[in-house]
């Protein structure tokens, strides 16, 4: 599974138990010509998805169509705004056929496992408060609290509390959760999520059936703790979301195994563009792939898929946020071995160049790439970072043992929603993009005319900065265990600086 998060061992955490921790095309034309037509294929391997991506001035997806047909494939979607066409074929030979026809640009599969994937199992389950627990915690709550508030640390961090004596937020504004689906039943969600800019994108095709984005009881819990973190409504149940005025909506675009292939993640990003979104919230990696090298066709076409699908709905005025990851690499080393891909198969080692091997969408033009921090403020131990790619750093939580929060809060990870009425910690930068999210739509409260590119130059503007440590030895063995370079105004472990929310609703 790829949401930014992952198990943290038991012996790192207080309670001893499992908690989730660190595991964006122009216009494009029309033109008269045909394609070249390739021989005819038979059926012969395991079926599998492909993304076929047009070139500009070949703008008419039917006649790649008869193309795609004639090499043994069959048009599951097409985004002719983009120039990107869905498509399943059981050719081995599918994506190299296409890549010879005449009008496109790129062509690869998204997945190394047969139609559908196969699953990957469980990776844990949130730490989750007894009855008692709970009312104890509400029971410290202030005035103006909500009862589960008090061990919400990550509040007051990027004084979201103090913004929320100003606004909580504009209901003009919508942010998306491009994730494993938001439970739109949960109390805390239900008075902020909108409908209509909801779906179900797993199969690359927009599913609008009613509650299609809700996550089923055996799948992972991730994007309805994303959702809160945004937009928890201040209603005096449970948490409070960094912007609790504004909507919340959920965009499912990861598989019942887990899996977030690239045709979801393209039909999340054009149905945000094309259904009043503001921001969007990307907590995870595009599968199978941790790192998709350009120099690679098939995954060369990856990366030309979802970065004419976010680029579009920055074009549209959206604003993309999206996770670093959670392995500490440095995004800006030489070279970094990556030995989870791919991991819907059989992962091997490979040794990647991250100028050329990107994360997507968290590397590409125009995404806000946010790190994670902990309760004392530094860098998440899991965080990974580079100078000239983190772009900000919010709150994502850490182990306890590392990063201890201030009474009343208990616990290092983050505190917020799970399906079925539920409250769980969860850790990662999964947890630090919503939180940036969040304030981006707070700013987009503030100031309701702002394009995409405003409303991004004003969250990186209006971040605390935050300074380099002098030592970054999270776990305290003696060991540098990262280091950062830059300035207190801008560096590789912090960005720009740390998220600010009361700044953001100022105006």
């Amino acid at each position: 599974m790829t949401p930014r998060a992952v198990a943290i061992p038991a012996a790192l955490a207080l309670t001893g138990a499992l908690a989730f921790l660190p595991t964006s095309a122009g216009a494009i034309g029309q033109d008269n010509h045909q394609p070249t037509a390739p021989a005819a294929a038979t059926a012969d391997g395991p079926s599998l998805s492909y993304v076929v991506n047009v070139r500009p001035g070949h703008h008419d997806s039917s006649r790649i169509a008869k193309a795609i047909k004639q090499a043994g494939g069959t048009v599951v979607t097409s985004y002719d705004r983009i120039g990107v066409i869905v498509a399943h074929s059981a050719n081995p030979d599918f994506a190299k056929t296409l890549r010879t026809v005449r009008g496109v640009a790129s062509a690869g599969a998204t997945r190394t496992a047969p139609l559908p994937a196969q699953s990957t199992g469980d990776t844990g389950a949130p730490k989750l408060l007894s009855e008692k627990e709970r009312k104890a915690v509400a029971a410290r709550a202030k005035a103006g609290q909500d009862p589960l508030e008090p061990l919400q640390w990550d509040l007051p961090a990027i004084k979201a509390d103090k913004a929320h004596e100003k606004t909580l937020g504009s209901r003009k504004v919508t942010v998306a959760v491009i994730d494993t689906g938001v439970d739109d039943t949960h109390p805390d969600l239900a008075p902020n999520f909108d409908r209509k800019a909801s779906v179900n994108c797993v199969s690359g095709k927009p599913n609008t059936a009613d509650g299609a984005w809700r996550p089923s009881a055996e799948e992972s819990p991730h994007g309805t703790h994303v959702a809160g973190e945004i937009a928890a409504a201040k209603n005096g149940v449970g948490v409070t979301g960094v912007a609790p005025g504004v909507k919340v909506s959920g965009i499912k675009v990861s598989t019942t195994a887990g899996f977030f292939y690239t045709e979801a993640v393209v039909c999340g990003f054009m149905w945000a563009a094309e259904h009043g979104v503001d921001v969007t919230n990307n907590s995870y990696y595009t599968d199978p792939w941790y790192f998709n090298c350009t120099g690679d066709p098939d995954q060369k076409a990856l990366v030309d898929a979802v970065r004419r699908a976010s680029s579009y709905a920055e074009r549209k005025g959206v604003v993309n946020v999206a996770a670093a990851g959670n392995e500490n690499y440095d995004l800006t080393s030489d070279k970094i071995t990556d030995t989870s891909s791919p991991n819907d198969t059989t992962p091997g080692e490979r040794v990647i160049d991250p100028s050329t091997c990107l994360d997507i969408p968290t590397q590409l033009p125009g995404v806000v790439t946010t790190a994670s921090t902990g309760a004392k403020g530094l860098k998440s131990s899991f965080s990974n970072h580079g100078l000239g790619v983190i772009d900000v750093a919010a709150p994502g939580g850490d182990s306890t043992v590392y990063q201890k929060p201030a009474p009343p809060a208990e616990d290092g990870r983050i505190y917020n929603t799970l399906p079925g009425g539920k409250y769980g910690y969860m850790a990662g930068t999964s947890m630090a993009s919503p939180h940036a999210a969040g304030v981006a739509a707070l700013i987009k409260s503030t100031h309701p005319r702002a394009s995409a590119a405003q409303v991004k130059a004003l969250l990186k503007g209006q971040a605390d900065d935050t300074a380099c440590p002098t030592s970054y030895d999270i776990d305290g063995d003696g060991k540098i265990d990262a280091v950062c370079e830059g300035g207190k105004g801008y560096n590789g472990f912090y960005g720009a600086g740390l998220v600010d929310a009361l700044d953001a609703v100022k105006k």
